[in-house]
């Protein structure tokens, strides 16, 4: 099993009641890898592949940086989208990744 699998098996572990008022979706596109998380305020829908049209916020990125996000809790800064490392539909809905999942050790 690869890490990425291993991080989105554990992310209903890491999820944070209450901190969505509505469900808020979003489709991880991590190297080959992909996951939609459905956020709901009492729960955390993580299913592999893409099970909905249009998510609220889309990550695209590699492998790596997103271990670096959920392990070590690194963020991306301004010149990583800048500079293409990582692709999102949303930088309001990616800022809130750290608090809706218990991110870094």
């Amino acid at each position: 099993m690869s890490v990425i699998s291993q991080i989105f098996e554990a992310m209903p572990t890491r999820y944070q009641l209450g901190k969505v008022a509505r469900p808020t979706s979003y489709y991880f596109s991590i190297g080959d890898e992909k996951y939609t998380a459905i956020c709901h305020p009492d729960k955390v829908e993580v299913t592999a592949g893409r099970t909905i049209s249009t998510a609220d916020c889309v990550l695209k990125c590699d492998p790596k940086l997103f271990e670096k996000m959920v392990l070590e809790g690194k963020m991306p800064g301004p010149i990583d989208i800048a500079r293409g490392k990582i692709k999102t539909s949303s930088v309001d809905l990616l800022k809130q990744l750290p608090v809706l999942f218990k991110m870094g050790r």
